[in-house]
């Protein structure tokens, strides 16, 4: 049975290719309690797709595969973990479904209405910490000039029309894939994240060194 705010992202405009690779391929066998899928099989994925054989533009590769996946994640029903890209092979890479479990029915509100983003537009902020725990971002902190990025970006693209749930989620993303930078400064990475580091507090690996060289000289 599929939640509500499922249901909703499933409506929206999407191929038939792309909803029958989430609601056939990915959802049957998705863990309801963390909301991951089973590792992706591109072989299976691809039969099921082209069914009797009878499609004149039959699948054939995985990149086909991860086009559709990119129409589900621009709906919200899917999210990609860590250092995943649709630009590289997610064969045996488990997707996270985050609109699957029936909690985010508390969410029915937020999908509702649709509309381009707006100079004043906020995250939600529960729903903001529940993503940010389904996807891993370590770093929750955001400001003003978080939000105006944001909002500056998809205000160059007015016909992007998305819910507040979905506006919020992308938010989520946008800030995890900014974390994940390299060229983020003052921080410290964790896992495959930047976070923090508050001034004054850690010497950076070459202070250590030479720290050490200086007091093992001065034994010696």
């Amino acid at each position: 049975m599929y939640t509500e705010a499922e249901l909703n992202a499933l409506t929206s405009s999407l191929t038939n290719e792309s909803r029958v690779l989430y609601c056939l391929g990915l959802r049957p066998t998705v863990d309801l309690n963390t909301g991951l899928s089973q590792p992706l099989n591109y072989k299976l994925l691809i039969q099921l797709l082209n069914g009797d054989n009878s499609n004149t533009n039959p699948f054939t590769r995985g990149q086909q595969i991860n086009k559709l996946l990119g129409e589900l994640e621009q709906a919200g029903l899917i999210a990609l973990q860590d250092d995943m890209s649709l630009s590289l092979s997610l064969s045996s890479k488990r997707l996270l479904l985050p609109l699957c479990r029936s909690k985010q029915d508390n969410y029915t509100h937020l999908h509702r209405q649709f509309t381009p983003i707006h100079g004043t537009w906020k995250p939600d902020p529960t729903l903001f910490e529940e993503m940010a725990n389904l996807i891993g971002l370590i770093n929750r902190d955001f400001n003003e000039e978080d939000i105006g990025e944001f909002v500056a970006y998809w205000l160059g693209r007015p016909d992007a029309v998305f819910s507040h749930f979905q506006w919020t989620q992308k938010f989520t993303y946008a800030l995890k894939r900014k974390r994940t930078n390299t060229d983020y400064t003052s921080t410290k990475k964790v896992g495959s994240q930047s976070v923090p580091v508050a001034p004054g507090i850690e010497a950076d690996d070459n202070a250590k060194k030479l720290v050490e060289k200086y007091a093992s000289n001065k034994k010696g």
